[in-house]
């Protein structure tokens, strides 16, 4: 058990997020995850009145997991959905390490787990704006794990590979994951359970030391 340990998680609805919420929940964690209806992480305006309408919340874990990826080519990137990508996948997790790794400093003990993507390293066409927030992203783990690092508070970011999800089958036509899947030297997308076993001892206290990195999670897609 986590004595009573408590966990602030984004994106805990479906997906990667979900299956995060669930392990946690079955490891004995309190899971905070707001709906979008209550914290709507593309606006900025809904995070600062969630955080003032929160002000006596803490944590001890904090996953920053949500995520929107919408396929523009570069030539094709509207300044509103740049703009949204940014917010939603970069600037929400800068205001939310901000507001509760303080307070994880002062007690002398807190996680921050970033969702990151194998796309933060390489990418693909179209997929630009979404690369370069999980690449700021990466960036943001290892200059928290610096700036906290003082205070027992351990930081890494998680980069995913190709995860048997709803998103991804909506995002990738059939005849593009079969090659992607040729591509993958275990044969197969991951299932978002066993991201969320990573997921879940990176937030642990059985991890005491690894702290600043990327933890890649793709089944050796990224060998090649």
């Amino acid at each position: 058990m986590n004595n009573h340990k408590i966990v602030f998680l984004t994106g805990g609805a479906r997906g990667i997020g979900a299956a995060i919420r669930d392990k946690l929940v079955t490891e004995g964690y309190s899971v905070i995850s707001p709906s979008r209806e209550e914290l709507n992480l593309a606006s900025r305006v809904s995070v600062e009145a969630y955080l003032r309408g929160h002000s006596d919340m803490r944590a001890d874990v904090l996953i920053n997991n949500a995520g929107i990826s919408v396929p523009e080519k570069i030539s094709e990137i509207s300044w509103d959905t740049w703009n949204m990508t940014l917010q939603t996948n970069l600037s929400s997790a800068v205001r939310l390490i901000q507001y509760f790794a303080p307070g994880m400093s002062s007690r002398g003990y807190g996680r921050i787990l970033n969702t990151s993507s194998i796309l933060g390293s390489v990418t693909k066409e179209g997929r630009a704006t979404y690369s370069m927030t999980k690449a700021a992203m990466n960036a943001l783990t290892r200059s928290a794990a610096l700036e906290y690092g003082s205070g027992g508070v351990l930081v890494n970011s998680l980069a995913p590979g190709y995860i048997d999800t709803e998103l991804t089958r909506k995002n990738n036509p059939p005849s593009e994951l079969a090659s992607v899947i040729r591509s993958i030297p275990l044969g197969r997308m991951a299932d978002p359970k066993e991201i969320a076993s990573v997921a879940v001892f990176l937030v642990s206290d059985q991890n005491t030391y690894l702290t600043g990195q990327t933890i890649v999670v793709d089944g050796g897609f990224t060998c090649y």
